[in-house]
């Protein structure tokens, strides 16, 4: 038997980079580096439950409208924590 997990995922991640990157081109975060928005993402992630599909689709067709909001309030408060804490541990750093 032939096993094919290439396409199971962790359903947060492509919302987290896609909003990293987004919320990086604002002027509040236009100094992060690249491996500080990266510790951003690790930090996001790490914060969210892990929702495992194969098919984003599949996710979307499963969750209510509550559930949905839900997590849209969830992913923006995560994002304005682990960019404060990123940026927060870099001026602690350069003391």
């Amino acid at each position: 038997m032939k096993y094919n997990f290439d396409q199971v995922h962790n359903y947060y991640e492509r919302l987290v980079f896609e909003e990293v990157v987004r919320r990086a081109q604002e002027p509040e975060h236009e100094d992060y580096t690249s491996d500080m928005l990266a510790d951003v993402a690790c930090l996001a992630l790490n914060r969210l439950p892990a929702r495992y599909v194969r098919h984003d689709v599949d996710m979307m067709f499963y969750l209510t409208e509550p559930e949905r909001h839900a997590m849209e309030l969830s992913l923006d408060e995560v994002l304005k924590f682990s960019f404060g804490f990123v940026k927060e541990r870099l001026a602690r750093s350069l003391r």
